[in-house]
Formats: C-alpha cells, structure tokens, sequence
C-alpha cells in the first residue's frame, strides 16, 4: 500500500472509533443542531452515523493524444474546386483538384465531387499522423460567395475523423486597382 493509502485508512478507523462517543455526547446535550436534525423537539432521534470506508485509488493524469494540426486551403470557383493541405510550416502534404478526379468539365465544380477530393487529400494525410485542421476557405477575388463546394469538402474532413479547430474565409476584396473595362459611358456589351 502507498502512504496515502495507509493514512486513508488510519483516518477511518479513527474516524470509526470516535462515532459511538460523539452520538453518546450528542444525545446526553440534546443538541439536535449539532448533527444536523431537523426536528429538534423530539427527545428521542436515531443516530445514523454513515462513516464511508473506501479508500480512493491514487488518481492518474488523464492520457493526452498526441495531435497533430495542419492547415487546409480550399480554393473554390465556379468551375473548380482545390483542396491544398499543408503543414503549420507551409511544406505541401497533399494537392488534389477537381480535375484529377473527373473528367467531365462541368463537374469540378460540384459538391459531390468536393466530397471526393477531401476524402483523397485525407487519405495522404493521415498516413503522415495528421489529427487536426485549421480551414482555410477563399473564393475568386471580388466574388459575391464562396463556390458551392467548399462547405462540402469541410463537412467531408469531419467525416473523415479530423478535428476542425477553424474556418477562416480567406478571399481577397478589391480595394481600387487597376481601371475597370470601358469609357465614360460604361462597357457596351
């Protein structure tokens, strides 16, 4: 036994010997309030002394998992969808686009292939102990909303059993620039 072990039971038997003196001396007083009874007129109350005899187990540090982030930029148009993971120092873990995994054009885009994208890009990173993600979405420069997939490809990583710690939209605003197409009177199209 461990020394805290031994002085637990110490305590309790101590703690076992002292009760039938202090229900003695209680009930010789009267004193009701000092064992906590609710009624105090009654002359004659049962003592109940419930001492708990358990020893505790010595109590263990909770196991920590070892995580491991990387961040995820979802780059997500109209007409593709990018998956690149990286890890916290930039160095490229896994690529893969919406072309590598259809061949019709007009499907790059689609949430249902996003889903496929995600699900290859986690395979390679979780062959290399990848646990965590930190998202990082971004659409064209100046559009009104992120492409359609880049929801899907974050709820796939989920799915996939990574922990997403962020989302952080990423798309560039245009702040001025460069003259816009057409004279004083607007673009003809």
């Amino acid at each position: 036994m461990t020394k805290k072990a031994e002085l637990k039971t110490e305590e309790v038997k101590t703690e076992l010997k002292a009760a039938p003196a202090v229900a003695e001396e209680a009930k010789k007083t009267k004193d009701s309030s000092f064992l906590g009874a609710q009624n105090s007129d009654s002359k004659n109350f049962d003592i109940k002394a419930e001492i708990k005899t358990e020893v505790s187990a010595p109590i263990e540090a909770p196991v920590v998992k070892n995580e491991r982030p990387a961040i995820v930029y979802i780059y997500t148009t109209s007409n593709n969808t990018m998956v690149h993971i990286t890890d916290l120092s930039g160095n490229t873990i896994s690529r893969i686009s919406g072309g590598m995994i259809t061949k019709h054009s007009r499907l790059k885009s689609d949430p249902t292939i996003a889903m496929f994208i995600a699900k290859k890009a986690a395979e390679r990173a979780r062959d290399l102990g990848i646990t965590s993600l930190y998202a990082r979405t971004r659409a064209r420069t100046g559009s009104d909303s992120m492409g359609s997939a880049a929801h899907a490809v974050v709820k796939a990583f989920d799915k996939e059993g990574f922990k997403i710690i962020s989302i952080v939209d990423t798309t560039k605003v245009a702040r001025g620039g460069p003259k816009k197409k057409g004279g004083k009177r607007g673009r003809r199209v």
